[in-house]
């Protein structure tokens, strides 16, 4: 646990090094949310989940409860690279992490990139949490149910049950779970 606390500290001080007043204007105003944001770049998360990676499930873990959007989206990048490792964990992280979401950025991010690396080997799985999480009563878990099954849209043999995800969330109140909506029936039209 101290190396996983050591790393925390090295992170946060290279977020703390990058963060730009102007950015993190820019990115609130963009995704508003209950997150923190330290306003650093792209390019930089990248790098630091790519240096970071080794460090895998403990890390991501320890990166996700520290809060910030930043350090959330590192733990995103880190899952989607390591999370094959151990699918299990990988979705029991998915489904813990889910209850937590504070914005559409890393709801997004969650759903498109968190179980990336298992979606052709445990679609049931995958399906499941996505029918589970349609009936929540956490507008975040509602938009990560159609989220989660964007990259499916992609092959027609799910389409049927993609529809009938999206459909029973076609009269939600939430704008953000209207605009999931909208956005994956447009993926099933265009034929993906």
């Amino acid at each position: 646990m101290k190396a996983i606390t050591t790393t925390i500290k090295e992170i946060k001080a290279v977020l703390k090094d990058n963060a730009s007043e102007k950015d993190k204007a820019f990115f609130t105003k963009m995704v508003p949310g209950t997150q923190t944001i330290y306003g650093v770049k792209t390019p930089v998360l990248n790098d630091l989940a790519k240096k970071y990676k080794e460090g895998s499930f403990e890390l991501a873990e320890a990166l996700w409860h520290a809060g910030s959007q930043e350090e959330r989206v590192i733990a995103i990048k880190i899952m989607e690279k390591k999370g094959k490792t151990d699918p299990q964990r990988l979705l029991r992280l998915f489904k813990e992490f889910s209850t937590t979401i504070g914005n559409w950025a890393v709801c997004d991010g969650l759903g498109m990139q968190f179980l990336r690396s298992i979606v052709k080997t445990h679609r049931d799985e995958i399906f499941a949490v996505a029918d589970k999480f349609n009936r929540s009563s956490n507008m975040w878990q509602r938009r990560l149910s159609l989220v989660m099954l964007e990259w499916y849209t992609r092959h027609s043999d799910n389409h049927a049950a993609i529809k009938k995800l999206t459909a029973a969330l076609e009269k939600d109140d939430e704008y953000y779970v209207k605009k999931a909506v909208v956005w994956i029936k447009r993926n099933l039209a265009g034929g993906k």
